[in-house]
């Protein structure tokens, strides 16, 4: 019984980390693009995504990755042979990708936090996609379990990928057209 809590537990604060990661980026788009608008309106609103980002950050996102973890931690404590099957391994590889991005993410907050723009506003797009692809990795990875669908699940992956790559450029085409 206790693992099904934990697993309850995990996937919530899933869920609220994904939302957390997905909306920082989105936020850092809106402070990159703040950088066009004259001076008083650029300071105004690149004061606001600062407080935004902090506050999303530390109360919401952070902490649901710290939860998930430890849920993960937790279940992965109840029932040891789930380090035997291999659906797992290749889970925890994409969950220490998306370790990876969550800090990274971090890293680009405080950089716009000290004024340093390193990202244009398409790359942080593209940047916002790859949440999106550890997610369909991770969840793909869970449900389907099997060698033969994780080669099928790949492709899948990769032409995933390549459509949301796609849209991305061809949001910017319209959005460029449009001014």
């Amino acid at each position: 019984m206790a693992y099904l809590y934990l697993k309850s537990i995990h996937i919530i604060f899933v869920v609220s980390w994904m939302a957390g990661l997905f909306y920082i980026v989105r936020l850092f788009i809106y402070h990159v693009e703040a950088k066009e608008r004259p001076e008083s309106e650029r300071l105004t609103l690149q004061a606001q995504f600062e407080i935004m980002q902090h506050k999303l950050w530390y109360i919401i996102t952070t902490p649901a990755m710290a939860l998930s973890v430890l849920a993960g931690i937790g279940m992965i404590w109840v029932n040891p042979n789930l380090l035997n099957m291999s659906w797992m391994l290749v889970k925890l590889a994409f969950v220490v990708g998306l370790l990876i991005y969550h800090f990274m993410c971090q890293q680009i907050m405080n950089k716009l936090k000290r004024g340093v723009f390193t990202w244009t506003s398409t790359q942080l797009r593209l940047w916002n996609e790859l949440a999106t692809i550890f997610l369909v990795a991770i969840v793909f990875t869970v449900i389907l379990k099997s060698a033969v669908d994780w080669i099928y699940g790949l492709t899948g992956l990769i032409v995933f990928s390549a459509v949301i790559m796609s849209a991305v450029k061809i949001y910017k085409y319209y959005r460029l057209k449009g001014k």
